[in-house]
């Protein structure tokens, strides 16, 4: 459903989700509105949607999560309905939907399953600050600090890369500073809850002063290229022109039809 902003679902993904028979939506609880549902609203508030709840955290309570939201989406799909699945971002990228898919394969080897490429935070994140990704020969590095900053140490001093982090909220105070003791924090921009409420686009030295939410994206320029510092005048309001979010994955019952 990309990053967060309605106008960035893209109409293949209205298309699918329109024509699917059955609509599911991850959330941390059955009885709560999870993010990608929320912009789904807002695009086909006329599509019904189950919630499947997932746990985040890692261990034996997320795999017994995992294996009854594809239990049920296997019972969707064992009444001949077409499914789709909807998640922020795109679902290739860091989302719940390859492991709910690989669940339901195991069940069901003849499903067809099909992605919606989607726009991710880091694409949202780079237009709203009027940063320049990659240009030339230049290089992409894309991580996840969900385990703390030391994933950085293995791509943060190659001049000609440009590194995006994911999801480092919780220890973005520490990728600033491994970000500094390279040298290269002083051109790093940071987003948060992009396309949704309570965004803030800031150099990311300034946000790393504060507490930050789990969705925050971190783009770091390569170093050797000129003017790549980000643009003036971020700061924590409402994009007009962009915002992560994901487009569904759809799923048919083995056998169906393209």
């Amino acid at each position: 459903m990309g990053p967060g902003d309605a106008e960035l679902v893209t109409l293949q993904a209205i298309r699918v989700l329109r024509a699917a028979d059955r609509v599911f939506a991850p959330s941390t609880a059955v009885d709560a509105v999870g993010r990608a549902e929320s912009i789904l609203r807002q695009v086909c508030p006329e599509v019904t949607v189950e919630r499947l709840a997932f746990e985040m955290t890692a261990g034996e309570a997320r795999h017994i999560a995992l294996a009854a939201a594809a239990d049920r989406v296997c019972e969707s799909l064992d009444a001949d309905e077409d499914v789709a699945f909807v998640t922020l971002g795109d679902p290739n990228v860091y989302s719940t939907f390859p492991a709910l898919a690989a669940a339901v394969r195991e069940r069901r080897p003849g499903t067809l399953v099909r992605t919606v490429p989607g726009i991710t935070a880091f694409q949202a994140l780079a237009a709203r600050s009027g940063t320049v990704l990659l240009a030339g020969t230049e290089r992409l590095s894309l991580l996840t600090a969900l385990d703390g900053p030391e994933s950085l140490d293995a791509v943060v001093d190659d001049p000609r890369a440009a590194v995006v982090v994911y999801k480092g909220g919780r220890h973005l105070p520490a990728v600033a500073k491994r970000l500094a003791d390279a040298g290269r924090l002083d051109r790093a921009v940071a987003g948060e809850l992009l396309g949704l409420p309570g965004e803030r686009v800031l150099p990311a030295a300034d946000m790393a002063e504060g507490p930050a939410s789990y969705l925050v994206t971190v783009i770091v320029p390569p170093a050797e290229r000129e003017g790549s510092r980000p643009a003036a005048g971020l700061g924590p309001r409402r994009s007009e022109e962009g915002g992560d979010g994901a487009p569904p994955g759809a799923a048919k019952p083995p056998g169906a039809e393209p």
